[in-house]
């Protein structure tokens, strides 16, 4: 009996046997070496921990007489004089940059020459020499009068009487603050938008009312920022009233240490501690401005450094379990 085509299959024509794939190698990623960062960072911390040995052990900085000084009520005393003074320069600093600013971006060929001139004049001259020549001011005007020119005067002052130490120190600090304060209002400003301008004029608004409604809001997410991080080349600038006769804190570390001069290295470390608190906590303040100014800004806030530490902690522990699990 014959098979049909094809039912004979021979044994080289028969399929081979199907084999089982040989596993592939497990491979492992591995990060870049980076041997240039781990020897700069060894090298910084070594140099860091050498400072702060000499820091601690060296007996000249004497830290018993730093820890008597730091809260004696002629620092402390110094101290508010320091804020007192800061706290009015600030405030009319920026009140006086804002009116040159206004100046500076008006239509007036006078306002905007006298408000450049303004700004010129005390960025060029050191902060020393204006309270220095307030300070003898009387020297050249007796008294001060308010009047028609070359007419009748309407009011006098002597100007002996109001030129006080703690006066002369707030209108130097402020005429110099304003100088600078006129250059961040105006950078802010310049920064909103054209389409801005273009749009509230055509929706027929004042220009006033544009300018405090459409124009400030949006130029306070650069202004506010800056002004605050100028506040503090401002809190470190307030220690040149010492030399107008007025003792803050500087002033006061400067006093006690004539008076002990075996001291003078402690009260100066005293008024390094209190500028760093003072400067630290304008810097925290100028943190959450800029977090807040950003919201229309960005997308996701940057986390405050609690929430940064938080984070840190919640990774760690995560991958502290999967190490465990594994």
């Amino acid at each position: 009996m014959s098979e049909p085509p094809g039912a004979a299959v021979s044994l080289a024509e028969a399929p081979p046997a199907a084999t089982t794939p040989s596993p592939l190698p497990t491979l492992r990623i591995r990060p870049a070496r980076r041997p240039g960062r781990w020897i700069a960072t060894a090298v910084v911390v070594v140099l860091v921990a050498q400072f702060a040995h000499g820091l601690v052990t060296n007996p000249f900085y004497q830290w018993d007489r730093f820890g008597y000084w730091f809260l004696r009520p002629t620092i402390l005393d110094g101290l508010l004089v320091t804020l007192e003074v800061t706290a009015l320069s600030a405030v009319l600093g920026l009140l006086g940059g804002v009116v040159l600013a206004l100046a500076r971006l008006s239509r007036s060929p006078v306002l905007r020459a006298v408000s450049w001139t303004y700004v010129w004049a005390l960025r060029s001259v050191p902060l020393i020499v204006v309270l220095i020549f307030l300070y003898n001011f009387s020297a050249l005007y007796r008294t001060v009068s308010i009047g028609i020119p070359f007419g009748p005067a309407f009011f006098r002052f002597d100007e002996s009487r109001l030129a006080t130490d703690m006066a002369v120190a707030v209108v130097g600090l402020s005429l110099n603050e304003a100088a600078y304060a006129a250059e961040v209002v105006r950078g802010g400003i310049l920064s909103v938008d054209q389409g801005q301008y273009e749009a509230a004029a055509a929706l027929g608004l004042p220009r006033a009312r544009q300018f405090r409604r459409i124009v400030l809001p949006q130029a306070l997410r650069s202004i506010v920022p800056n002004y605050v991080n100028q506040l503090i080349g401002l809190v470190k600038s307030t220690s040149l009233v010492f030399y107008v006769s007025l003792l803050d804190l500087f002033g006061s570390a400067q006093t006690m240490g004539s008076t002990y001069p075996g001291d003078i290295v402690p009260l100066l470390l005293v008024v390094t501690a209190w500028y760093l608190v003072l400067t630290s906590a304008v810097s925290v303040v100028q943190f959450h401005v800029e977090r807040h100014y950003a919201r229309g800004a960005q997308r996701v806030l940057p986390p405050t450094p609690l929430q940064r530490l938080r984070g840190r902690l919640t990774g760690l522990r995560e991958r502290v379990r999967r190490e465990a699990a594994v």
